[in-house]
Parts: structure tokens; sequence; C-alpha cells
């Protein structure tokens, strides 16, 4: 009796087969690390991936951008179309409070002025298509920074130059002697189409935030293009008086005498030749 008692107290352990066991413990209430962290993985390894496709695919997009289409010019074009292009189409734009239009000609023309740079760098300066004289090296600076820089007019413009030009030199030519009143008239005239000129082809500049309030700097872009537009046009003018009365000087000093015709049309000759002179400043340069 004793011993069946020992037997039955000293029983092996139970084994109980996993194989029919039916586990209806819900998965929520095992370790959690277990079962997250496969999810966090995969989770975290597609916004890796789907970051690496936008960055892949806005870089695309931008190799892929057109910079002749954006800013609606033709390559065949010069790079001063290209700056008066942008120009125009930016200030429509930023009137508009359109932001992602200026984002887009902002990158097309930081791409035709890479272009142009790596043009100036290989020393492609000729053919149909040539460097701007605009694109310099950083550490390179203009001679004569306040002297004219060639920028052809379009041809309706160089029209309107000529027609003033010859209207005031028809003037001069019938009247003879009007105190230089067409003189005058033609300067102002010429300052106001070269103010124009250089208006459309000034740049857009971000406007600063100052103490009183945000400056877009435009007053100080006018008051330049005003003393610009001034010094161009009575440049010429001095220029074509200086010349006058140095050919006079000179002929008198050669042969001793001044031909009647050049001493008694002095208004005319130096009007006429202000003319001219303002006609080639406004229509090829600024």
């Amino acid at each position: 009796m004793a011993l069946s008692l020992s037997n039955a107290f000293h029983s092996p352990k139970p084994r109980i087969s996993l194989r029919n066991c039916n586990l209806k413990t819900p998965v929520s209430s095992l370790q959690s690390s277990y079962v997250r962290f496969p999810r966090s993985i995969s989770w975290n390894r597609r916004v890796i991936i789907f970051a690496a496709a936008s960055a892949a695919g806005s870089s695309n997009q931008d190799s892929e951008l057109n910079p002749y289409e954006v800013l609606g010019v033709s390559p065949i074009e010069g790079f001063d179309m290209v700056k008066a292009s942008y120009t125009k189409k930016r200030k429509e734009a930023e009137r508009n409070n359109d932001e992602a239009t200026v984002a887009r000609l902002e990158k097309a023309y930081d791409k035709l002025m890479m272009q142009q740079l790596s043009k100036r760098k290989k020393g492609v300066t000729f053919g149909s298509v040539k460097v701007s004289k605009d694109i310099k090296y950083a550490d390179k600076q203009p001679i004569v920074p306040w002297g004219p820089r060639y920028t052809k007019s379009s041809d309706q413009d160089v029209q309107i130059n000529f027609a003033i030009s010859a209207a005031f030199t028809a003037w001069i030519a019938i009247k003879r002697y009007a105190e230089y009143k067409p003189l005058q008239f033609l300067a102002f005239s010429f300052v106001y189409r070269i103010f124009e000129k250089l208006k459309s082809f000034e740049p857009a500049v971000s406007p600063t935030i100052t103490e009183n309030g945000e400056d877009d700097g435009r007053a100080l872009r006018m008051g330049k293009r005003i003393l610009r537009s001034l010094a161009l046009v009575f440049s010429c003018i001095t220029i074509a008086s200086l010349g006058y009365t140095g050919v006079l000087n000179l002929m008198e000093y050669v042969s001793g005498s001044i031909p009647a015709f050049l001493y008694n049309n002095q208004e005319l000759l130096v009007t006429a030749a202000s003319a001219v002179m303002l006609w080639i400043m406004a229509s090829y340069y600024r």
C-alpha cells in the first residue's frame, strides 16, 4: 500500500502535446516586440523608398525642364531677349501672386544662366547663339561699368527711334534756326525711350525686410535708370557739339578759313548729328 502511494506521488510529469492543443489566447496578449517589430521595419522601408522615389522624380522633373518653353523664347535668340522675357513673365506672375510660375521661371532662367556660364568658360563666344557679354566671371568686372552696353531693341522700337530722329531733324532742316528747341525735345524724347528700355531689361529683385517694413528698392532703381538715361543722351549731344567745334578748329588751323556752310548752320548740324547718335544709342545700346 505504501509502495503504491509512493509510486503515485512520484509519477512522471505529464506532457501535453501541442499538436492537438487549441490555443485560444489572442495574439495581442503575447509579447508585443515579436509582433510589431517586422511591421515597423516594413513601414520604415516603405517610407524610405517613397522618399527616394519622390526625390528621384523631382530631379528628373528638373532635368527634363525645357527653359526655352518656360520662358517663351527661341533657342536661336540672344540672351538679352531671354532676360527681357524672364523679367516680363516674372513681373506678371508676381502681380498675379502665382508663386509656382515664379519658381518655374527662376529654375528655367538659372538653367540657361549656367549654360551660358559653361559656354563662357569653354570659350564659345561665336556663332549664331553666342554668349552674352553680361555673362562674366565673378572676379572679372567691366572696365567701364557705367558705359553703354550693346543691346539691340526690337524692330518696332528701332523704327520708332528712327521716326523720332527723322521728325526733329526735318523740323530743324525746315526751320533752320529754332533756338535749339528741336534738340531739346529730341533729348527729352530719347531720355524717355532709353528709360523704358532700361526698365524692360532690368531683372526682377526680391523685396527686403527693413525696420520700416518691406522695401523693394523701386525708388532707387528708378533713380538709377533716370541718371543713366540722362547720361547717355547728353553724352551723345556733348560729343556732337564737341565734334562740330573740333572740325571747325581743325579746318581753321589747316586752311586758315572756315566754309560758310559749316559756320552758318551750326544748329542744324549739331541737331542732325545728335539725332543720328541718339537713334543708334537707343536702338542698339542701353
